[in-house]
């Protein structure tokens, strides 16, 4: 018989929903069983080895994660995002006490944030997201290009990408990513003729695609309305080393 997990644990939702996964994926029900953080979790979050690496996040979820078959670099950005604050959320509790910045005058002050007050974006409905893949009609190029959303395993590979690139003093943030995004160029796979298209692509058609993957992507938002003085203030929640290191 298999052995029972003895770790107490939650079913997190997802905001992709699931279904972009596919009807064969663990995940097509678009939820994902995670456990509470133990004394393991916690080695892993000090392993200064990870830390350095910038791996350390991502060995965390893929200890917390349950769902058999399933890692982080599985997961959409977005619904990586929603798991890892449900699990901050089960190992420490919702409330959230960081910096944040007086808009009026730029001075830092602490602020509780409650991490359960974040809701999923609302998916667009004019979207089928029954895969992941996505056409897009470049407004002024005139290019059809089909695109897929980012996952875990695809935000390594582009870290992997930029520290490379850096160590030449080369920045390559929007040209890297979109390599990585893009499937076709009017229908064309190939991935040196992707590579070169991306490198030519016109800044507005660039920033209309960019605005494009934002719309749909699926994620949990990080804006809260806070008060400062007189005044209600949309800031993002910062993810400061207290995020999972309360007592740092």
């Amino acid at each position: 018989m298999p052995e029972e997990n003895k770790f107490p644990s939650e079913v997190v939702d997802l905001p992709s929903g699931g279904i972009i996964y596919g009807k064969d994926s663990p995940l097509k029900d678009g939820k994902v069983e995670i456990k509470y953080m133990t004394a393991k979790e916690e080695d892993i979050l000090t392993s200064a080895n990870l830390i350095k690496k910038g791996v350390v996040i991502d060995k965390l979820l893929d200890s917390l994660i349950l769902t058999k078959g399933i890692t982080s670099d599985d997961l959409l950005v977005g619904d990586k995002n929603a798991v890892m604050v449900a699990a901050r959320v089960l190992a420490y509790g919702p409330e959230y006490i960081t910096e944040v910045t007086n808009p009026a005058d730029g001075s830092p002050f602490p602020y509780t944030f409650n991490l359960t007050d974040c809701p999923f974006k609302e998916l667009p409905k004019d979207v089928d997201y029954s895969k992941n893949e996505f056409d897009f009609m470049l407004p002024t190029m005139k290019t059809k290009i089909k695109f897929k959303l980012i996952t875990g395993k695809d935000e390594r590979l582009i870290t992997e990408d930029l520290k490379a690139l850096s160590k030449n003093g080369i920045s390559a943030e929007v040209t890297t990513r979109l390599r990585h995004s893009i499937v076709s160029v009017d229908g064309d796979n190939d991935r040196s003729k992707i590579n070169n298209f991306v490198n030519d692509i016109l800044s507005r058609d660039s920033i209309a695609l960019r605005s494009e993957i934002r719309r749909i992507s699926p994620d949990i938002d990080m804006n809260q309305e806070i008060e400062i003085g007189d005044e209600s203030v949309k800031v993002a929640i910062p993810m400061a080393v207290s995020f999972f290191w309360p007592g740092a």
